[in-house]
């Protein structure tokens, strides 16, 4: 791992025996996650805002023709997990709104399957699903139907293409956008991923 960049000789008017000689510098050197806003057009739903905040671990999608989705981590929690946008995959930890009212979220653990980094939403009697089916991809189930596709790499920046076959929904594109924002898509096939783990046991 690189290693930070040695602290700054302290001045000449800085006492360098005095335990705060480097906290402006140390604050300096202080940088917050950043904050993602993007805009898209979807041409079936019109303009939506997604937007990261992966310093609190808050997700939200909104636009004219969609319903407000918020994803929110428990306040003053920290971030489990940084190559989670959103920080954990702790159903304890995230609340789920759809226009204000909680629905049921429930992501898997992610282990050694690209299965296992699903991620299912319960609302309004239907069930919805962000699956990895792909190195940089993830498919979007809604009640065991393959409507989309998204691909982000985790910065907040999503990609989605409908299927011709699909009619997808408001609700639809506004859930697909968020979980694809939260939980970033895609992952590693088995063997890579079991190679991986194995690694991580060896010691040394």
């Amino acid at each position: 791992m690189p290693k930070g960049p040695a602290p700054a000789p302290a001045s000449a008017a800085t006492d360098a025996s005095d335990p705060h000689a480097y906290d402006a510098y140390e604050d300096d050197r202080h940088e917050e996650k950043p904050v993602v806003e993007t805009v898209i057009e979807e041409e079936r739903f019109g303009t939506m805002t997604v937007r990261l905040d992966m310093e609190v671990g808050e997700v939200t999608v909104e636009g004219e023709s969609v319903p407000r989705i918020g994803l929110v981590r428990a306040k003053e929690t920290e971030a489990a997990d940084e190559h989670i946008p959103i920080g954990t995959r702790d159903a304890r930890l995230l609340t789920l709104t759809v226009d204000g009212e909680e629905a049921v979220i429930d992501p898997a653990k992610g282990r050694l399957t690209r299965r296992s980094y699903r991620v299912d939403v319960r609302h309004a009697d239907h069930t919805w699903r962000l699956v990895p089916d792909s190195i940089p991809g993830s498919r979007l189930l809604r009640d065991d139907e393959h409507i989309g596709d998204f691909s982000s790499d985790g910065d907040g920046r999503v990609l989605a293409e409908w299927r011709e076959d699909a009619e997808p929904g408001a609700l639809d594109a506004a859930l697909g956008y968020a979980l694809a924002a939260a939980f970033g898509t895609g992952a590693q096939p088995m063997w890579i991923l079991t190679v991986e783990a194995a690694s991580e046991m060896l010691p040394g």
